[in-house]
């Protein structure tokens, strides 16, 4: 399997992305820079956390034009997987993959510690190797991670099992305590907390690890049946 890892002006956690599947996983992987039109070759798409373009203007604004974004929705339009972690979330926010937007968090401040979560939906491309109501730590580091939505499409999110992972505590204030969320299809999500920060449990937590061999275990099925 041959993964992307999209690099944007200011993106701070692709190094970390890049370790997490090539020395963990043991998978392929390559930079792509956000100058990029072309995603052919690629069977997944990560988008890292960092502060791309500095967050002018918003969190993930600018870079939601960036060049390598149309291949991105053409990547996504397949049914192909595409994941966004933190500031990668907040770009497929802004970019319209996903639905609702993100505000300064609850307290104003910077958090970063490691927080519980609760896997609300384990049949999806991501989570597979989660158990259901399954209770893991992640870190979270980010300024801007309050989720925001409208009542009808926190109902759409809610009806159509589109929300993967909520807060336990809440650090950050987003509406019922979501921490992540595929679109309607399930092949693209958004997370606010890294899974890639906990991949060894020599460093303390792996419990991120399952989501990219869910990632994997997907794709492998897939290939079986249409190889």
């Amino acid at each position: 399997m041959n993964f992307a890892v999209i690099v944007f002006p200011g993106s701070n956690c692709d190094t970390d992305l890049f370790h997490a599947i090539k020395d963990v996983l043991g998978e392929k992987v390559e930079y792509v820079s956000h100058q990029e039109h072309d995603l052919e070759g690629f069977d997944a798409v990560l988008l890292p956390g960092g502060f791309s373009y500095g967050d002018y203007l918003r969190s993930g604004s600018i870079a939601s034009f960036a060049n390598i974004m149309p291949a991105i929705k053409d990547f996504a339009e397949l049914g192909k997987p595409v994941l966004g972690i933190c500031n990668g979330f907040q770009i497929l926010l802004e970019s319209g993959l996903l639905p609702g937007a993100m505000k300064r968090n609850a307290g104003l401040k910077f958090i970063c510690e490691s927080t519980p979560l609760t896997v609300e939906h384990n049949e999806t491309m991501f989570t597979n190797e989660y158990e259901m109501d399954e209770r893991i730590n992640l870190p979270i580091a980010h300024a801007d991670g309050n989720y925001e939505c409208d009542d009808d499409t926190l109902a759409r999110l809610e009806a159509n099992h589109q929300i993967v992972f909520k807060y336990d505590d809440n650090p950050n204030g987003s509406k019922a305590n979501i921490a992540g969320i595929v679109n309607e299809r399930g092949n693209v999500l958004g997370m606010m907390p890294h899974p890639e920060r906990a991949v060894e449990a020599l460093l303390g937590n792996d419990d991120g690890l399952r989501l990219f061999q869910s990632i994997l275990v997907n794709w492998r099925e897939h290939h079986a049946v249409t190889s």
